[in-house]
């Protein structure tokens, strides 16, 4: 097919116009947010929907503002008593002022990412190792309220820290089961000195009773008789008042 001759001279620039209008419109997501740098130099942000970015003019960088989650690598830790361990945590947070993200630091990922790594060191070093297994809410909320201030320049919002792991080697688990060892046979021990203090009260609270009622001896002393014919002994022993007892010894002297 031959084009006419008055239609050729502009196929050429409705090329052009085409290629560029393709170039120029930019389809932003809902959870996207486009920085507009024009000539270098920050021009605004574009919200969702269809925008014309002017190539060579304009430039656009995609920012997502949904959440992020980030495993923060393991790290080598030596607690306040001198144990060495390795911790590993995970990181959520999302970008609320995309112009920052951009601007303020050259990559923050990696920026939100070294920062965690070294909070992390320096905030579970403060700590013993009994703290790091047992209070691991209290630390998780020390670790996201510095990374969340520190970060805060960066136009991102850190809402949580978790930490996933504490390794600890074999010689420090062995350690860590001898201790738990000795603390509950040291709680046996306890509980039973105090079953026999409260026996022992009890006791003496009963012979107080017997001491002030000489009829509640003898009910006593004869229901111990009555116990003792109902056994299937070949010896049985008779039990004597001690009053018995000190009139014989009485007469004899």
């Amino acid at each position: 097919m031959i084009l006419p001759l008055s239609i050729a001279p502009f196929i050429v620039p409705l090329a052009l116009i085409v290629a560029f209008l393709f170039l120029s419109l930019k389809v932003v997501p809902e959870y996207q947010r486009l920085v507009v740098f024009f000539l270098g130099r920050f021009q605004g942000v574009k919200k969702p929907g269809l925008r014309i970015i002017v190539p060579g003019i304009q430039q656009a960088v995609r920012v997502d503002l949904r959440v992020i989650t980030m495993d923060v690598p393991s790290q080598d830790v030596i607690s306040r008593d001198n144990v060495t361990v390795r911790v590993n945590a995970v990181l959520y947070f999302r970008v609320v002022e995309p112009e920052k993200a951009i601007i303020q630091v050259e990559d923050y990922l990696n920026a939100i990412s070294q920062l965690a790594q070294t909070t992390l060191r320096s905030v579970l070093g403060q700590h013993e190792l009994d703290e790091m297994l047992t209070e691991r809410e209290k630390m998780n909320a020390d670790l996201q309220e510095i990374i969340d201030k520190q970060s805060d320049a960066w136009g991102i919002k850190v809402s949580t820290v978790e930490i996933k792991h504490v390794d600890l080697n074999e010689n420090m688990i062995r350690a860590i089961a001898k201790q738990a060892e000795a603390e509950r046979e040291r709680r046996a021990k306890v509980i039973h000195a105090e079953g026999e203090l409260q026996a022992s009260e009890k006791l003496l609270a009963a012979a107080n009773v017997l001491s002030k009622n000489p009829q509640a001896l003898q009910l006593r002393y004869l229901q111990t008789l009555n116990d003792i014919s109902n056994e299937n002994a070949t010896t049985v022993v008779f039990p004597l008042p001690i009053d018995i007892i000190q009139a014989l010894v009485g007469k004899k002297e």
